[in-house]
């Protein structure tokens, strides 16, 4: 499918079919695109958790006001954010930088202390909305490679993050859940999968400048 096929056919997939699993091969595509997703500074404050358990899943369901998304899916993917973004995490993205790219230090140096102190004065609640953002993004680059792979999802806010992070036992990882995105293939008798796509026209929401 072209891409703008493909995100007519996609939706927020309400049901799926729980005897289709989805391939290593799909879930490696999505694992990679989580991680080519563009960050701020391309610091990615993110991980994701890969779900493939269905008893963890039923868990999960309950901690999501007993959506039935989380227990028919595939998997699920939890999409967390890092609980600091400090001195040593910043410092552990230049080193990745100068080993792939061979970039001398005095060219990241200074940057890299502008990014330290930059973030060293900004107010926990401050960093956690940057990281959130970053979160948005992804999810973003997922749902679009999910519709071209022929992969269905259903971006979901409505969870419990505290009850999240506790089964998942994101604690020792330092990490806090904030979006879920169970994916696989829809089920026969989801109805949402037949209803017209309402988008208000492209004249109402685009602004050309010439």
């Amino acid at each position: 499918m072209s891409n703008i096929k493909a995100l007519q056919w996609r939706y927020a997939t309400k049901k799926f079919d729980p005897e289709k699993i989805l391939s290593l091969e799909k879930i490696n595509i999505l694992k990679e695109a989580f991680n080519l997703t563009a960050t701020s500074y391309g610091l990615q404050p993110l991980k994701m958790v890969v779900v493939r358990n269905k008893e963890l899943q039923e868990q999960l369901k309950t901690a999501s006001w007993e959506q039935q998304q989380l227990n028919t899916a595939s998997h699920v993917l939890v999409i967390c954010i890092e609980k600091k973004v400090d001195k040593n995490f910043i410092e552990k993205y230049f080193k990745r930088v100068k080993h792939i790219r061979e970039t001398p230090d005095d060219i990241l140096d200074p940057f890299k202390r502008s990014l330290v102190e930059s973030f060293e004065s900004k107010a926990a609640e401050e960093v956690h909305a940057w990281a959130l953002n970053q979160a948005y993004l992804t999810l973003g680059t997922l749902l679009t490679v999910c519709a071209t792979e022929e992969i269905d999802a259903c971006p979901m806010e409505g969870f419990q993050p505290d009850k999240y992070d506790e089964l998942l036992k994101l604690e020792e990882h330092n990490l806090k859940s904030v979006l879920v995105l169970p994916v696989g293939y829809r089920a026969e008798d989801d109805m949402f999968s037949e209803f017209k796509k309402v988008r208000r026209p492209l004249d109402d929401v685009i602004i050309e400048v010439n």
